[in-house]
């Protein structure tokens, strides 16, 4: 049992987490898991950009490097180019200074890619995506074509407004689904095709406001129809209607609390705890990772062949021995705190480095080995000059505003973190007012008001879209969340009067936060299966809240523990004050079949 450094309460070290951090030769953490989470995710600012000037040429760029953030920016081909050398800023260790103050003074001097987008084209507007073409606000996904106001959307091709949509091609509004073909406003759903406001429903074609189905046609809130009834039907909700698409919103909302839920979302694992993990094998707390993953802890969003790896987002593509790492790995190991490095083994407390070996400190290095700020060294300099840093960040730790120390082996501060809080992915997992992320030290960016004034307000907006012809473009709208402005673009306005859908009323932004806050925090919760036999009732709802009936849900089958409770236990993320039903794996099978 340990106390975190930063939230005070107390996390377990386990002994295979000891074994894992005696192998890298690391020392344990002394942040809990979720305070260590939140450290790493407010050095990742996938979504947020600025109008700047790139520092090489003068030119007018979007980057994610706030003009305020202390940090030049190049335009993303200049950096890339043979223009500008990363060794000419390289720096002598300083060993009156500690570690993490010397790294932020090179931060504020190496350039760094306007965004970081790799082997894209035409896709300025995106960030933190890798083999995109036509990607607009499209972020944290790899592979895709045409993709519009997305995030983590991998695969895929002619989607818009989605989040962690994988291999699936014309669709919208869809959050955390695989293989969808003409699909909308659905969640948690696999192999569908031409449906609308689906949950957890896999192999169904021609499917509206259904839940829980499996290889089903001609269903409408889980009632079968014939063909033509079907089609007739569907077309009398007329979702071109904003008023129609908001009853229809409302009554899946409804029906969706109904369904049945399964503890966890796992295919093809063995020995995992997480949710949303698919070809796994020995990992424990990981969410949203597919693909051939094992002997991992503590990882979001990646996999593609990770292996031994604690403590990662955005990591994978056949890495090992990663720790403490955002957006890195692809064919490397031994990459320890890091931010941004590809390829390559051995490199440490580095950002955004490419192709290195043995590197310590570096920053926007490529191809290079031996190398300490930026600086060269032969072998036997660098052999014998990292052990010393490492004494040296023990013995002169650096200490944030409160107090807390970081000594070798903890990952970079949030004070020292050149992008604003509120801008992260820390601010979706760990929300802080303005106040607070200030009083701690973070950095605040208040976004730049808008050159724009509205000229529409949203609720103005033409109810059906076949009433907004490309006059709309010109429009500056007014956010019905936030009440900032945004604009409907050409492709957008094609895509919705094509599927015969209505002009969204929010901000791409805000229209993001509706679909984040669908899928569950990243933590578990040892809980107890919910089935009781013929009828479940989620008794715990009705206690803390008298004034919401109880979720209830029948079962079809019989199942092995009859009337009586199941005694399964299992870990997930729906907290024991959650509304929905939760099931173990085997009463989930006996219904859902």
């Amino acid at each position: 049992m340990k106390e975190c450094q930063n939230c005070k309460k107390d996390f377990i070290i386990e002994p295979d987490d000891f074994a894992f951090y005696e192998k890298i030769k690391v020392p344990s953490p002394t942040f809990c898991p979720e305070c260590r989470m939140q450290r790493r995710f407010a050095w990742r600012n996938e979504r947020t950009l600025h109008r700047r000037k790139c520092g090489l040429t003068g030119k007018d760029v979007i980057t994610c490097f706030s003009p305020n953030s202390g940090v030049t920016v190049y335009d993303r081909d200049e950096w890339w180019s043979d223009k500008w050398d990363p060794l000419e800023y390289g720096i002598t260790y300083d060993f009156k200074v500690p570690f993490f103050e010397q790294f932020k003074k090179l931060l504020n001097t190496v350039p760094m890619p306007t965004v970081f987008n790799g082997r894209s084209t035409n896709s300025n507007y995106s960030n933190h995506i890798g083999e995109f073409k036509d990607g607009y606000l499209a972020f944290a996904g790899w592979e895709g074509e045409n993709i519009t106001y997305a995030s983590r959307c991998n695969g895929s091709k002619d989607c818009m407004d989605v989040f962690a949509v994988s291999d699936s091609q014309m669709c919208y509004d869809d959050v955390r689904s695989v293989k969808l073909y003409q699909s909308f406003f659905s969640l948690d759903s696999e192999a569908c095709s031409n449906s609308y406001f689906l949950y957890d429903c896999k192999a169904c074609t021609d499917c509206f406001g259904c839940t829980n189905l499996r290889s089903k046609s001609y269903y409408i809130f889980n009632q079968p129809y014939s063909r033509e009834e079907y089609f007739e039907k569907i077309k009398s909700f007329d979702l071109g209607s904003h008023k129609n698409l908001e009853t229809m919103r409302k009554k899946f909302e409804e029906l969706k609390l109904g369904a049945l839920r399964k503890f966890a979302h796992m295919v093809n694992t063995k020995n995992v705890t997480g949710d949303n993990v698919v070809n796994a094998a020995n990992s424990q707390q990981c969410f949203d990772m597919i693909n051939e993953m094992k002997d991992c802890k503590y990882q979001v969003h990646g996999g593609w062949k990770l292996n031994e790896s604690y403590d990662g987002y955005g990591t994978g593509a056949g890495a090992e021995l990663l720790y403490e790492a955002l957006d890195t790995g692809a064919q490397g190991s031994r990459f320890f705190f890091d931010l941004v490095v590809w390829t390559g083994h051995d490199v440490q407390y580095s950002y955004n480095c490419q192709s290195c070996e043995n590197c310590f400190g570096c920053i926007g290095v490529r191809s290079k080995s031996y190398c300490i700020f930026n600086k060269q060294y032969t072998k036997e300099e660098y052999e014998t000059l990292v052990p010393k840093i490492i004494e040296h960040m023990n013995a002169m730790p650096y200490k944030d505003k409160e107090g807390r120390e970081y000594r070798y082996g903890e990952f970079f501060p949030i004070e020292l973190s050149p992008f604003g809080y509120n801008e992260t992915i820390a601010q979706d997992y760990f929300p802080l007012e303005r106040s607070e992320a200030q009083m701690r030290g973070y950095i605040w960016v208040d976004k730049e008001a808008s050159e724009h004034q509205p000229t529409i307000k949203a609720e103005n907006l033409p109810d059906h879209i076949k009433d907004a012809d490309d006059a709309i473009l010109k429009e500056v709208i007014e956010c019905s969340g936030c009440q900032r402005v945004y604009r409907i673009i050409k492709r957008e306005l094609d895509f919705l009067k094509r599927f015969n859908i209505a002009l969204p009323r929010k901000c791409f932004e805000c229209r993001h936060q509706d679909r984040f806050h669908q899928v569950n925090f990243p933590r578990l919760y040892n809980r107890q299966c919910q089935c009781t036999g013929s009828v479940t009732r989620n008794a715990q709802r009705v206690a803390s809240d008298q004034t919401l009936q109880a979720t209830r849900y029948a079962n079809s089958s019989s199942h092995l523990h009859g009337d009586e409770l199941c005694p399964n236990e299992f870990e997930t993320t729906y907290a024991p004050d959650r509304p929905e039903v939760v099931y173990c794996e085997a009463c989930y099978n006996a219904e859902i079949v």
